[in-house]
């Protein structure tokens, strides 16, 4: 959400009469956009509203937001959808986003199989296409992402006004480059600017458990606006997408959330980041399986389910160590709020005990009590919701003609 800040015309007038004109037109066309990005802002927000609640929400004047929505409904992004409560005078015209006005692509390329899906503007897959991907081969991983679009954009719905990815490893947001993805062999792949250049269209590439994260934040439940979330999405890999105030927490390489590479045993085993004793080699879903000396991770559900005792005690690690790392995660973010995503979480709550114990044990008391712990509810829906979301986050202009 963004703080809604009144436009004085007043004091906008004695600013601008001093500027020269191309800076006039420039901050009144801004001006403009944040008006209406304010406004469609708020209408997303909720199911439906009136011109005169927007114009409480936002602040705006309502002479404003009348001519703001003139314009989304011209656009078709808006729609008059009845008529709703009168609290004296006539009973106000509710607005409502047009889900299906316009579609958005999301990826999420961080599973043993890449999932794609065409996505409207309430977050409703429309269609949905996957293909298996083999570890250690980037050339192929890229054909196969090239394929799974070529397949979303045949769909034929229309318009596609942007593609999000989400993927695996350390990436630079603000560039579109992977810079490092072990287990697709991708390093310092310039992914967002080779779709751009080949589909035409805006692309964001950030990691997985950011888009994850953000997934979850704007369509996994009751969170609440502008508050703090942190999701950690533990599957073959483990990393965190972290939420302050609403916004995204990247740090300043782009890199925040990447507990899976921190080492929580010394001497441990080798990680294939090239340490040793990461909490991926002991806490992800490829760690339980290969620690069980099982074929899939379904055999070693089962097993666990079965009561295995080997099982149980793999899994029972698996929670502790990753118990562990939430409690450093509470001790300095104080975040009081986690979801916990991927593979791992259908081992069900016993495993869940066994990491809320050790998160418990590791932390603060009265600053562990404080925090929520929960299972998130998307699955990998998730990255392909929040990779495509957050193509919207902070600017609505690719949802607009060029000439407007």
């Amino acid at each position: 959400m963004v703080l809604a800040l009144r436009v004085d015309t007043c004091w906008k007038n004695h600013v601008l009469k001093d500027l020269p004109s191309a800076m006039k037109k420039a901050t009144h066309q801004q001006t403009k956009q944040h008006n209406r990005d304010l406004a469609l802002r708020t209408i997303f927000a909720h199911e439906s509203i009136s011109r005169a609640e927007v114009a409480r929400v936002t602040n705006l004047t309502r002479t404003t937001v009348s001519e703001v929505v003139n314009g989304l409904l011209s656009e078709g992004l808006v729609e008059e959808v009845g008529r709703g409560e009168s609290i004296g005078g006539k009973t106000p015209i509710l607005l409502s986003i047009v889900a299906d006005s316009r579609y958005l692509i999301g990826l999420n390329l961080a599973q043993d199989k890449f999932v794609g899906a065409v996505v409207n503007l309430r977050g409703e897959i429309k269609e949905i296409v996957e293909a298996p991907v083999h570890d250690d081969n980037g050339e192929k991983a890229l054909e196969i992402v090239f394929k799974l679009l070529d397949q979303l954009i045949r769909k034929k719905l229309r318009p596609i006004v942007g593609i999000g990815v989400g993927a695996p490893g350390l990436v630079n947001t603000r560039e579109g480059i992977v810079v490092n993805a072990v287990n697709l062999a991708w390093q310092d792949l310039p992914l967002g600017q080779l779709l751009e250049k080949k589909y035409k269209l805006p692309v964001s590439v950030l990691n997985d458990s950011q888009a994850t994260a953000i997934g979850e934040y704007v369509y996994g439940g009751d969170h609440v606006p502008d508050k703090n979330l942190i999701v950690v999405n533990v599957k073959h890999g483990i990393g965190a997408g972290i939420l302050i105030n609403g916004r995204l927490f990247q740090g300043d390489g782009g890199g925040a959330g990447e507990i899976g590479h921190v080492v929580v045993q010394e001497n441990g085993e080798l990680c294939r980041c090239g340490k040793q004793g990461c909490l991926e080699t002991v806490a992800s879903a490829r760690a339980v399986v290969q620690k069980m000396n099982m074929a899939s991770l379904e055999d070693a559900i089962s097993s666990f389910q079965a009561g295995n005792s080997k099982a149980v005690s793999v899994v029972g690690k698996a929670g502790h160590y990753l118990g562990a790392t939430l409690a450093n995660l509470i001790g300095t973010l104080n975040i009081q709020k986690i979801v916990l995503t991927g593979d791992m979480t259908r081992f069900g709550d016993a495993w869940l005990q066994e990491v809320r114990a050790a998160m418990q044990t590791g932390a603060l008391s009265r600053m562990a009590e404080g925090t929520q712990l929960s299972i998130g509810t998307l699955d990998y829906r998730a990255c392909i919701l929040g990779a495509s979301a957050f193509l919207l986050l902070d600017d609505y202009s690719l949802l607009f003609n060029e000439e407007n």
